[in-house]
């Protein structure tokens, strides 16, 4: 909780610049980290499709979390939407791939529009923007539809292989929902639980979506790890380091919702780790994007 009158905006404006900190030196320098040792070659600007691919992720689930978290919500006060501010981020970062993508490759902007990662990302950039449309019309729920073109052209940007790619993007686009979901739902919740003073019901509806959320999480997650990294190079690349790191958060957010959910149980407070579950995922968005940008182990392996 931020302490009350003048001491709690410096706490708060300290704690955002840190918090700032630390996602750039992590997008900037986590995937170069990861990859030390492992004989990969570097990928080209890292750091900075990293950081954009940061602001993709977290478009998508502050946009898809307010949605859910409206429903949620019920009746009483609602804080500000986020939504028009989230779909344009997610359409600048979008775009700003793009042009990355053409200064890397040294290719022209109409070369690279007829390549495949190319149009998707066109497609995205464009999906967020009609988003942001939607959100601010009379209908914001009219934004879903953009917001699964997007989440269908991020799934099959991940997954350009020729190997059963139909089931990869159909995991990705399961895992990638459900997770930004989580993330965005539980935000939404909390600054409707800190707009009215309480609103303990609203946290204990998140809950029991949030349980299924998590299910399908774990399953989709766990399968496309198992397809893609080959278990006799887990600690030998970037992607299996990432993916440990990842692994590891999501126990501790695991942890921290199991802590809430005995507390909502018991009729005690569960805010306070719901708060901690919330920088948790933000921490696993950030790693997530990392996991993006690193090289894909699966033909490293020798078997």
């Amino acid at each position: 909780m931020t302490p009350p009158g003048p001491i709690g905006t410096p706490i708060r404006l300290t704690a955002a610049v840190l918090a700032a900190l630390t996602v750039l030196t992590v997008a900037l320098l986590g995937a170069g980290f990861a990859q030390a040792g492992t004989g990969e070659l570097p990928i080209p600007a890292a750091g900075t499709t990293t950081l954009l691919r940061t602001f993709v992720l977290a478009a998508l689930a502050v946009h898809l979390g307010e949605l859910a978290g409206v429903r949620l919500a019920g009746q009483g006060p609602l804080p500000r939407r986020w939504a028009v501010a989230a779909a344009l981020l997610g359409a600048a970062a979008s775009a700003a791939l793009l042009l990355l993508l053409a200064a890397v490759s040294g290719l022209g902007l109409t070369t690279v529009y007829g390549m495949r990662e190319g149009r998707l990302l066109l497609v995205t950039a464009n999906a967020f923007a009609l988003a942001a449309l939607c959100a601010a019309s009379r209908r914001p729920a009219l934004a879903l539809l953009p917001l699964a073109a997007a989440i269908g052209a991020e799934a099959l940007r991940a997954h350009p292989e020729t190997y059963s790619p139909a089931v990869g993007v159909s995991l990705t686009v399961v895992h990638l929902t459900a997770a930004s979901l989580w993330f965005g739902a539980l935000l939404y919740v909390l600054r409707t639980m800190r707009i009215r003073r309480g609103g303990r019901e609203v946290l204990v509806r998140y809950a029991r979506t949030a349980a299924c959320l998590y299910a399908a999480l774990v399953v989709t997650g766990t399968f496309s790890a198992l397809r893609r990294l080959p278990l006799d190079v887990v600690l030998s690349t970037a992607y299996g380091r990432v993916l440990l790191a990842k692994l590891a958060l999501l126990g501790v957010a695991s942890a921290l919702a199991l802590t809430a959910r005995r507390r909502m149980l018991r009729g005690g407070d569960a805010e306070a780790p719901a708060r901690i579950e919330l920088g948790v995922l933000a921490a696993i968005v950030l790693i997530s994007a990392v996991l993006t940008v690193v090289p894909d182990p699966h033909w490293l392996s020798p078997a």
